[in-house]
């Protein structure tokens, strides 16, 4: 029961770990800019991803800012509305490495200013070193089936259920505020340190903070707020600055 209970609860914040360096680094700061980083900050993002995704940045962010530039439309390379609910819901991974594989020139046309940088070239773009040093570690502090079980937890549950819920969920149900194709879901929100927010975000992509009304809340937005009194973060506008709340 105990071990049972350690493995919920480190797989739960392995989860939360990979989210919010999703949320805070891949796309609020590199791929749109809303923020920057003080390097130190963003290396320990960028060392989270690694061990906990093996994404690499300059393809995730290309093919993100491709859905931007084609949002449910053709060229969307993961949209509910072209490929269906389910497609996306259940595979949007398999739709990302879709639109890698069959765009060769996508990173350069979409991600040209992500320069590699020394880590990139002997860490970060190595996704299945980080990985196995990820569970490696994992498996070296909770023992070899506990370890595995936390590594497996948290790839269905980040790779099949969060992350794919943002390009599913909230590309099909859920409520808006602003006029796009996007919707908000406040459960998904709650669990992806913000993203659930998708219609906001899609109103206006360049703001750090997603939430917009007071009834909603951005998981992300008060570390972002800490991180710059640390002054290890500066931020754009909010989507509050430009529009009056509600």
């Amino acid at each position: 029961m105990l071990e049972a209970l350690t493995i919920l609860i480190t797989a739960a914040i392995v989860v939360q770990l990979a989210v919010f360096a999703t949320t805070i680094y891949l796309h609020r700061t590199a791929t749109h800019g809303a923020l920057t980083l003080h390097p130190a900050a963003a290396w320990v993002f960028r060392f989270i991803l690694w061990i906990t995704t093996g994404i690499t940045t300059r393809e995730w962010v290309a093919v993100h800012r491709k859905h931007h530039a084609f949002t449910d439309e053709e060229g969307d390379p993961h949209s509910p509305k072209l490929e269906g609910f389910w497609s996306v819901q259940l595979g949007n991974v398999f739709h990302y490495l879709k639109a890698l594989r069959n765009d060769p020139g996508i990173v350069t046309q979409y991600a040209r200013d992500l320069k590699p940088d020394l880590f990139d070239r002997w860490l970060f773009d190595h996704g299945p070193l980080g990985l196995l040093l990820g569970i490696t570690a994992l498996c070296a502090v909770l023992g070899l089936w506990p370890g595995l079980a936390v590594a497996g937890i948290h790839a269905f549950l980040y790779v099949f259920v969060l992350s794919s819920s943002i390009n599913g969920l909230c590309h099909s149900i859920g409520y808006k505020n602003f006029d796009n194709s996007a919707t908000n879901i406040r459960l998904v929100a709650y669990l992806t340190g913000g993203e659930g927010l998708h219609n906001n975000h899609h109103g206006y992509q360049r703001s750090p903070k997603l939430s917009f009304k007071r009834s909603e809340f951005d998981p992300a937005w008060p570390i972002i707020k800490l991180l710059t009194a640390l002054g290890l973060a500066q931020h754009r506008k909010t989507i509050n600055d430009v529009r009056s709340t509600p």
